[in-house]
């Protein structure tokens, strides 16, 4: 006690005679318990290294290959792709993009839904893909209904599956609430070879996968399977990357580099039991009015994967 009152008696001193104090520093290792704990530096949100190499000045040739790509099966006069998904996933988006490449400019033949809406496609509709001198290309894309949470809106999983099995005739009008059967008007009872669909595209939105209802994913691991049993390949399609990473949205170039690209990649593989080298991110155009090398790169890159899963297939039927 005595030493505590001798200490605030020369405070007091000092104080009264209004010295000049010198400020004491302790230096040494900061206690936790003071809030003193070292923050953690952010993560870099890109890898070292990119996880899938894409040649950025190869498109003229990307595209110059794909015009001259040749069908595998004498019989087959189109390759016929199959796109779905959950609405608002960017399938009509996608089919339009794959045209704008070709046409140098961007195009709205399919029309598209936004994220928040009921499915815009409503007929099985049919989109062959067009060069910028009017040559058909030998594939032709399908655009159908979308998945939905609900029984009595979106597509029924049995008409995706008639759909790709060649039974839907072209302009059939999908009912949610009854799938298409043998015997009606819009059936085809003995599809042909250029009926059927050659590869399966699904249609992921990274930006609202996280949030996609059970019931939707169940539908599209369904389809599928379905897939699976007739040895039909499939190729998943993830949409909106720019939307849900800063960095691809500010640079594209960067979405091979990207984790959260990774992050999403992986996810679709986990949710659909889909190999991730049959998983392609891709920018569709949406609201740009002139086509980018970029963007084509990346829906060139794509193209080119299902084309030859689908050449694959038909040269073994």
């Amino acid at each position: 006690v005595k030493a505590q009152n001798d200490f605030l008696l020369c405070v007091t001193v000092i104080l009264s005679l209004d010295l000049p104090v010198r400020k004491i520093s302790f230096r040494g290792r900061k206690s936790n318990k003071m809030g003193g704990k070292k923050s953690t530096p952010t993560p870099p949100e890109d890898f070292d290294k990119p996880w899938r190499n894409v040649d950025w000045n190869g498109r003229d040739q990307l595209e110059a290959n794909l015009r001259e790509f040749t069908i595998r099966h004498a019989e087959i006069t189109n390759l016929r792709i199959l796109v779905h998904g959950a609405v608002g996933a960017g399938k009509s988006s996608f089919i339009n993009s794959a045209n704008s490449v070709f046409q140098h400019r961007v195009t709205d033949r399919a029309g598209e839904a936004s994220s928040s809406s009921t499915s815009h496609t409503k007929r099985y509709k049919s989109y062959r893909i067009w060069d910028e001198n009017d040559t058909n290309l030998p594939f032709i894309f399908n655009d159908i209904m979308g998945l939905e949470d609900k029984r009595t809106s979106g597509i029924h999983t049995d008409d995706i599956i008639n759909a790709m099995l060649g039974h839907v005739r072209e302009n059939y009008t999908f009912n949610p609430a009854c799938p298409l059967r043998d015997g009606d008007p819009g059936y085809i009872n003995t599809p042909t070879l250029n009926d059927k669909v050659h590869c399966l595209v699904s249609v992921m939105s990274a930006q609202t996968l996280p949030v996609m209802y059970d019931s939707v994913i169940k539908s599209i691991k369904d389809v599928r399977e379905k897939a699976s049993d007739r040895g039909i390949p499939q190729v998943l399609i993830l949409t909106h990357i720019d939307e849900c990473c800063p960095l691809v949205k500010k640079n594209l170039r960067k979405v091979c580099l990207s984790k959260k690209i990774k992050e999403k990649m992986c996810e679709c593989s986990d949710r659909l039991g889909i190999p991730m080298n049959c998983i392609f991110p891709v920018k569709n155009y949406h609201e740009e009015s002139d086509t980018n090398n970029d963007a084509d790169v990346l829906v060139l890159l794509a193209l080119r994967k299902i084309l030859n899963c689908a050449n694959d297939y038909v040269r073994e039927l």
